[in-house]
């Protein structure tokens, strides 16, 4: 009989919330469940802040969030579905960073602590309580953790910093594209 300790409880409930909360985040982009856009109006607004194109961008951020908070909840996969969380809540906290930190003000608080959460739990791993612990670990191998997570963080880098340069450039010429490339 297997005893399981306030760790491997901990990392349920943890993976739980917050693998519950990417999964509805995610499926108001993808589905329109939950008062969400679905796709069409999550692109429309992707295009508004910089995202391009809208529909592509709208997809990659709602499985990322759907489909890494689906499998943080299950414990599955753990280190490629934190760092894909991670990464999508870090594009999130690129379009809030002007407002400052706190989420009333419109800032990046709530994409931070779920980015970070996410991030923790795949560093974490899953316990023992988990489908990963149930399969012998196979999807959750110590050198996925950093592969996930560098892979992750290499690919949000390049996406956000086009979406930056893209917004910097919008504004110097006030929306209008430049004609010649300097």
């Amino acid at each position: 009989m297997t005893c399981y300790d306030r760790h491997d409880l901990g990392l349920l409930l943890l993976r739980l919330g917050t693998g519950g909360v990417l999964a509805a985040h995610g499926a108001q982009k993808l589905f329109g469940w939950f008062g969400g856009a679905g796709i069409e109006g999550t692109g429309q607004f992707m295009e508004s802040v910089g995202y391009r194109p809208g529909k592509l961008s709208a997809t990659a951020s709602g499985l990322a969030e759907w489909g890494g908070g689906i499998l943080l909840a299950l414990g599955l996969a753990t280190p490629a579905a934190g760092a894909a969380a991670a990464g999508g809540m870090a594009g999130a906290a690129a379009v809030h960073a002007p407002n400052g930190f706190f989420n009333q003000e419109g800032g990046y608080e709530y994409a931070a602590t779920l980015g970070l959460a996410a991030t923790g739990i795949a560093i974490a791993g899953p316990g023992r309580l988990s489908l990963d612990h149930a399969l012998g670990h196979v999807l959750d191998r110590g050198w996925m953790v950093p592969t996930a997570l560098g892979v992750v963080a290499a690919g949000t880098a390049v996406v956000v910093g086009t979406r930056n340069k893209r917004v910097r450039q919008e504004a110097e010429t006030g929306g209008q594209e430049a004609l010649f490339e300097d």
